[in-house]
């Protein structure tokens, strides 16, 4: 390596001492007046298999046309400081090395038209850093990868014609007007030509911004030609992208929980938002200087939804400002905005003179007491934290006290009588303590409803005028406590905004109580009919059907047995006025005849016309009837 690069210095000198041109190609020298100029070189020689490497080292244009070159090496023109303008057209160039243009660093033009180059390496892009035309017209590229993109900001002439691109990044058409944003402009040197056409392009959702392109008018990017159509799938082959509808294909649409919040110092928030499209759309959370915030979550709950919550804990002043909802897929994107106050200011406060209090764990406080024979009134500055859901407290509490006396005499008496009055107040306090810890009593519920109920409570021991807070939740769930504030005088209040059927728990909680001597009473409230469960409904129609059913079948054996029995004897009645036999008793019984054995025989009151009847069948019958020295006939004539 070391001495191929010892060769290109010496061509290099050798040509700036005495240009001269390679035996296969020709140079011209373009010269002004003034003495200076550029050098053309043209290698069109079809015997030529390799690239030159003698080039003179002031070529601005080299063209390789219709030669046997059929690979690009590495550096192949690193020593070409000034080349500006690259054309390697219609060789058969099928293998391009990622460092091939290493050190072209004014290349404006570089065209690769009329090849066999399948896999172009796109990162090499990056050693022309003022490139702005491409062209690879007429190869077989198959693939443009996400990769390419960043390579492709400064281009402003693209040519992918006569391929066999299929598709392309959706994020390709986003760094250009108008899918990047930027403001329409009339202005001609802001135009980007594309050349896309006589690619076998698959129309669905990925090339949908490309689709959409090509039924603009009046925008930056501009088409070679307009004419695009459409090779799949099926139901859309052979048509022009401008008629071309896809499926399945829309853009994002975002909505936030709200839009502007204002929350206290040292609070949590949580921040919502909610994306249709289809595909199902991507999801991130920005801060207004473009910054990703990760403490996010999201789900998507069906094809075509998704969700993300963005959570900020013990948020700060630094935190306000606007943060951006942003959705995406390879339709487009979209994006909302919710803009966060935080509320929490600096107080000042004069404290009369006296004993100083002590300031609570979350308060700074700078103290600073005048120098003077008398005892004077201090200044207290403090910068009061908010009371929020969740606790910030500092790690140590910075108290400064800058004392100047002429005295020590009277500083002394005056601490000692400082110290004599703190103990009295702290006695003070914890009786007041005491007192208000057994002040409240009777606590009770009254009125209950689907939502609402009544406290009642008895405050003897209190002024009408003490503060009084009713601290209520449902039963066990602490996490979600509600407050109403309201005086021991009122002795009742109404609770609102209760779900019906539940139990809850409320303690009415008196100013300076001890923690855990607050009175408290659960209850219920009443339940909601039409919140019962949908089975039960049903279970019960179902019993309800079946207490009808059987009083219905009870009702109609009782009105058939009354009809049977009035039926029974007017058809006893009938039979007796239409029989030929009238039957006044049948009964069994054992008569002995001739000491044979015992028989059953039926006895028959009948009349003279009923006699002769029953005679006349006596003799048919008897034949039929079985026989015994024992037995008698059935008739008696």
């Amino acid at each position: 390596m070391r001495r191929l690069l010892y060769v290109h210095v010496f061509v290099c000198c050798l040509g700036m001492a005495h240009p001269f041109c390679p035996s296969q190609c020709t140079c011209v020298f373009h010269g002004r007046t003034d003495g200076t100029g550029s050098r053309s070189v043209l290698c069109n020689d079809p015997d030529m298999s390799d690239v030159p490497v003698n080039v003179p080292v002031d070529t601005v244009k080299l063209r390789i046309e219709k030669t046997m070159v059929r690979r690009i090496p590495t550096e192949a023109f690193y020593y070409l400081v000034d080349l500006r303008y690259l054309w390697i057209t219609y060789n058969s160039v099928s293998s391009v090395d990622t460092a091939s243009f290493y050190n072209l660093k004014v290349l404006h033009e570089l065209r690769l038209d009329g090849n066999m180059i399948s896999v172009f390496p796109w990162e090499s892009l990056k050693e022309m850093p003022r490139l702005k035309t491409l062209d690879l017209h007429n190869n077989r590229i198959t693939n443009v990868p996400n990769e390419a993109i960043p390579y492709l900001l400064n281009i402003t002439y693209l040519d992918l014609s006569s391929n066999k691109l299929a598709t392309l990044p959706s994020d390709l058409m986003d760094i250009w007007p108008p899918f990047n944003g930027a403001p329409i402009s009339t202005n001609v040197s802001q135009k980007v030509v594309l050349g896309l056409q006589d690619n076998p392009w698959f129309c669905d959702c990925k090339i949908s911004k490309l689709i959409e392109l090509s039924k603009m008018s009046g925008t930056l990017v501009v088409l070679m030609d307009l004419l695009l159509a459409c090779s799949g799938p099926e139901n859309l082959a052979g048509v022009p992208f401008q008629r071309a509808e896809l499926d399945n294909c829309v853009k994002p649409s975002v909505m936030t929980s709200a839009t502007k919040i204002t929350s206290p110092l040292g609070s949590n928030v949580l921040l919502r938002c909610d994306a249709t499209g289809f595909p199902t759309p991507t999801l991130y959370w920005a801060k207004s200087d473009g910054s990703l915030v990760n403490n996010t979550v999201q789900e998507s709950p069906g094809e075509g939804v998704r969700w993300s919550i963005m959570s900020l804990h013990g948020i700060l002043h630094k935190d306000a400002g606007n943060y951006s909802c942003k959705a995406k897929n390879v339709a487009g994107k979209a994006d909302a905005t919710i803009s966060i106050s935080v509320a929490g200011a600096i107080s000042t406060t004069i404290l009369p003179p006296g004993p100083s209090i002590e300031t609570e764990p979350t308060s700074q406080s700078t103290t600073f007491t005048p120098p003077t024979d008398t005892p004077t009134s201090s200044i207290t500055t403090s910068t009061i934290l908010p009371r929020t859901s969740t606790a910030v407290v500092p790690k140590k509490t910075k108290t400064t006290t800058i004392s100047t006396s002429l005295q020590k005499g009277p500083l002394k008496q005056a601490k000692t009588q400082q110290e004599g009055n703190g103990r009295m107040l702290a006695a003070d306090e914890k009786s007041k303590k005491s007192d208000a810890s057994q002040s409240v009593t009777d606590l009770k519920i009254v009125e209950e409803t689907l939502d609402t109920a009544v406290l009642l409570w008895t405050a003897d021991g209190l002024p009408n005028n003490a503060p009084l807070t009713v601290v209520y939740s449902p039963y066990d769930e602490d996490d979600i406590k509600r407050t109403l504030e309201t005086n021991a005088g009122r002795r009742k209040v109404l609770l609102e905004g209760l779900s019906s059927g539940m139990r809850y728990s409320v303690c009415l909680v008196a100013t300076g109580s001890a923690a855990g001597k607050d009175p408290c009473i659960d209850f219920y409230t009443l339940a909601d009919v039409e919140d019962q469960s949908p089975l039960f409904i049903i279970i019960s129609g179902i019993a309800c059907a079946l207490v009808v059913s059987l009083i219905a079948l009870l009702v109609y054996k009782i009105l058939a047995l009354f009809c049977t029995g009035q039926s029974t004897a007017s058809d006893v009645e009938e039979l007796e006025k239409d029989s030929y036999v009238n039957f006044e008793t049948i009964s069994m019984k054992q008569r002995t005849l001739n000491s044979h054995p015992a028989e059953f025989w039926a006895r028959r009151a009948t009349n003279d016309s009923e006699q002769m009847l029953l005679c006349s069948r006596s003799s048919i019958d008897s034949q039929m009837t079985y026989k015994s020295d024992s037995s008698r006939s059935e008739y008696l004539c």
